[in-house]
């Protein structure tokens, strides 16, 4: 199935290119495109299978097919409108559409390596887009069926999702968590295009329960212990909950983290729900950038929070000297996402989800240009200034996002004080003119949270540190005592941590937490470098 991997390398490309506009970036996504539309078979299939074994199951035939169109679609939409590309994604999807479906044709949950065969669904996706591409009915009635079929061998995740199933529970013996949500992602487009109201009701409770039951404090989830040690920590494991379990020793999937961060924008898009940025934010700052190599090439497969954080063996091999893995190629399809939530449009006017330094050019309901120009440190600062430039005075409407950990915001406009609630939009709607002033200051104390209680008292009796959305850690590189019982010194759930000089020079933030014995030293997940084989203690032990 290594098939996967071009689609994924390109598309995240595109998704640089759709930002960066680099046309050195172009050159080399039009040269593999047209490399790789010289290997279309007779049957005008792209695929790593001979015809005469096609559809080839436990070659994942239709996983590779998957990100062919995946990849293809993203080329063709953002990078170059090229008809010949279009007409190699209408071949391999009507090569596709020739060979499975109902009898006498192979049934789509006969296809896959997996004891589910969930990864073949994931089609629906690329599908879905060809669909919106090109209007043609014959794609939409083959998402039908797909849709029909239930997503897993045995199992029909959507009518589980639609029950509130929890995830780890969902798809019999193999809850995939990164083929879970790529489904999900397809189902998503397929509701856009029926308006199906149980579909679009089993997206959202998959999406909550994900949020509730299985995303860590770094965003992301999986694990291997207690429910699935077979799927290797790729698997739903009721995470939020057994994040603290010692018995772990693979978690959090980079996969799975970066198709939660897009499905979770595909979530937000459909409702609006702040929330989903929430989610975004703590995974972008803490389990995405915390997966990354420190130099910027390559990214963990699986990812821990208590031990050697990153991991970068799984499914894959070697390139050059390269780990050529599913996570090290798509760990760069997380970051190419970042700019493309912070700033978003609604119909009232622009909506600001994150607030990373940035000049933004948006147009207003009417038409017009707007320049929001954000001034931060942020994280590292807790204010942030934003000034809105227009032409002319309009009146429309701002959204800010209020972060759900941000308790005690200070919002002003102009100097004029409003009020927020945290984890919902503050709506501003005014007639905004040249050089007005937003002056949001956001609630960076630091707090202390408890762990949570799994299946396994033994991970009951520890504590963890989150600064806004910065997640804090021991690091064994600059503590050789990094992993002991310590008893933090709070008051009502927050302590005062004082910033200081790093002591790494690739360390973003580092404290000075007090503790009954004194300070420790503590930084930001994030950068800690574990990829020498140090250790990371994020979920400290606490002292009896």
């Amino acid at each position: 199935a290594q098939g996967e991997m071009w689609g994924k390398a390109v598309r995240s490309g595109c998704m640089f290119y759709r930002y960066t506009h680099d046309p050195e970036l172009k050159k080399i996504l039009q040269a593999t495109v047209a490399d790789l539309l010289t290997t279309r078979q007779a049957n005008g299939s792209i695929s790593a299978s001979d015809i005469s074994k096609q559809p080839d199951s436990r070659g994942g035939d239709l996983w590779e097919r998957t990100y062919v169109l995946l990849g293809l679609e993203r080329y063709y939409t953002l990078v170059d409108k090229d008809p010949k590309v279009l007409q190699a994604m209408i071949d391999e999807a009507d090569c596709t559409i020739a060979q499975i479906g109902l009898p006498p044709k192979v049934s789509i949950l006969d296809q896959g390596w997996s004891p589910n065969h969930i990864e073949s669904s994931t089609i629906l996706d690329p599908i879905m887009r060809l669909y919106m591409l090109t209007g043609y009915k014959r794609y939409l009635d083959f998402a039908r069926y797909i849709v029909k079929e239930g997503g897993a061998k045995g199992y029909n995740i959507i009518q589980q999702a639609h029950e509130n199933v929890l995830p780890y529970k969902m798809g019999g013996p193999y809850p995939k968590a990164y083929e879970m949500m790529s489904f999900f992602e397809g189902l998503v487009m397929y509701y856009r295009a029926t308006g199906d109201s149980y579909i679009k009701q089993a997206i959202l409770n998959l999406y909550q329960n994900i949020k509730n039951n299985e995303i860590t404090i770094i965003g992301n989830g999986g694990g291997d212990q207690p429910y699935h040690p077979q799927i290797m920590g790729e698997a739903w494991d009721n995470t939020a909950f057994e994040q603290t379990n010692p018995d772990i020793k693979r978690m959090m999937e980079t996969c799975a983290g970066v198709t939660w961060l897009k499905l979770c924008s595909q979530i937000l898009r459909l409702t609006g729900d702040p929330s989903t940025v929430d989610m975004i934010e703590k995974y972008v700052y803490n389990g995405l950038i915390g997966a990354m190599k420190p130099d910027g090439e390559g990214f963990s497969y699986v990812n821990l929070l208590n031990g050697v954080k990153t991991n970068p063996h799984g499914w894959g091999g070697m390139c050059n000297g390269v780990y050529c893995t599913c996570c090290n190629l798509n760990g760069p399809m997380g970051l190419a996402y970042i700019p493309f939530v912070e700033i978003m449009k609604s119909n009232t006017g622009p909506v600001i989800n994150l607030y990373n330094a940035a000049t933004a050019n948006v147009k207003t309901p009417k038409g017009n240009n707007v320049t929001l120009n954000i001034i931060t440190k942020y994280p590292l600062s807790d204010s942030v200034f934003i000034k809105v430039t227009t032409k002319m005075p309009e009146k429309f409407s701002i959204k800010l996002r209020i972060p759900s950990w941000s308790k005690e915001t200070n919002l002003t406009i102009n100097g004029k004080k409003l009020e927020t609630i945290p984890g919902t939009y503050k709506k501003i709607d005014r007639l905004w003119s040249a050089e007005d002033k937003i002056e949001l200051i956001l609630d960076m104390r630091c707090r202390l949270i408890n762990a949570p209680h799994g299946s396994n008292r033994a991970g009951d009796n520890f504590q963890a540190l989150i600064l806004g959305p910065i997640v804090l850690a021991r690091d064994e590189n600059i503590d050789p005592y990094y992993n002991l019982p310590v008893a933090i010194i709070s008051k009502d759930g927050y302590l005062n941590v004082i910033p200081e000089k790093p002591f790494s020079p690739g360390t973003w933030m580092q404290f000075r937490v007090p503790t009954q014995d004194g300070f420790i030293h503590m930084v930001d997940y994030a950068s800690v470098n574990n990829w020498n084989g140090k250790h990371i203690c994020t979920w400290l032990p606490k002292a009896n």
